[in-house]
């Protein structure tokens, strides 16, 4: 195959729009829920892993904001919206909301299941 943009469109290369998910998650004794976009793996999520990798950003971080964006594709966090650096007195983001993104990713990218 010659790579060029048609023959990356015909083999899927491309991630394509996000996907929509709902999650829920608890907030002392609330129960939330809320929709979020997702973007499946790809260049974003490769560019935060090999930041990652060199120690500029938090993995978990990077990979929550590479992941997480709105319905047109744009990023709703950074890294350090989500440890709490860009803003102290805020602080990081809950833990509970927290893992029901990593959830909603690992759903939406297939991760940690086998296909039979």
């Amino acid at each position: 195959m010659k790579l060029t943009l048609d023959s990356l469109k015909e083999t899927g290369a491309f991630t394509g729009r996000p996907v929509e998910k709902e999650i829920t998650w608890k907030q002392g004794e609330n129960e939330i829920v809320a929709t979020v976009y997702i973007r499946p793996l790809g260049y974003h999520s490769a560019k935060s892993d090999i930041l990652s990798s060199n120690g500029k950003i938090d993995n978990v971080a990077g990979r929550i904001a590479a992941s997480i964006c709105d319905e047109k594709g744009h990023p709703v966090f950074t890294a350090e919206d989500i440890t709490g650096e860009s803003d102290p007195e805020r602080g990081a983001l809950d833990g509970n909301l927290t893992v029901a993104l990593l959830i909603a990713i690992s759903e939406v990218n297939e991760l940690g299941k086998t296909k039979s």
